[in-house]
């Protein structure tokens, strides 16, 4: 088995049905993904797009959906002025762990390019969910640099 070429892990208070819902609700992700909505039935094989003002930024299928521990979808970044890249992979899984849940999020086969994008884009998009799930409040866009946003890459 090959190494992943990124792996995110935080533990978040909250319950593994939230925090399923938390990724796949366009309302809830366009709160904590800075502006960003996710939109799909979540059924493996269907489609799903993150938009943001109207705009698609990343694309893909959903290849796993086993509520509420495992998510995974193809990252197809499509977003108007980025150069594309081969097509990544997204894992999210979700254990409980004591009271609270352990996040796994593992992004692999990555270009160089998403690779550098998503290595600062994943930690801040964790720390805004996990702050939106414990806290009800999202991490403020504002404490973000416009160059960190980006790198969201959503």
């Amino acid at each position: 088995m090959s190494k992943p070429d990124y792996v995110y892990v935080t533990y978040i208070e909250t319950t593994a049905e939230k925090l399923w819902h938390a990724l796949t609700s366009s309302d809830f992700t366009e709160r904590f993904w800075f502006g960003y909505r996710v939109t799909s039935d979540w059924k493996v094989g269907s489609p799903y797009h993150f938009t943001k003002d109207g705009r698609r930024s990343v694309q893909g299928e959903v290849l796993i959906a086993e509520p509420p521990n495992r998510l995974a979808y193809s990252w197809d970044v499509v977003k108007e002025g980025v150069e594309r890249e081969q097509v990544s992979r997204v894992t999210f899984e979700v254990e409980p762990h004591g009271g609270v849940v352990k996040l796994t999020v593992t992004h692999d086969n990555l270009g160089p390019k998403t690779l550098r994008d998503i290595s600062g884009g994943w930690p801040m998009v964790v720390a805004s969910l996990k702050s939106f799930l414990e806290t009800g409040r999202e991490l403020p866009a504002e404490l973000l640099t416009s160059g960190a946003k980006e790198s969201c890459n959503a």
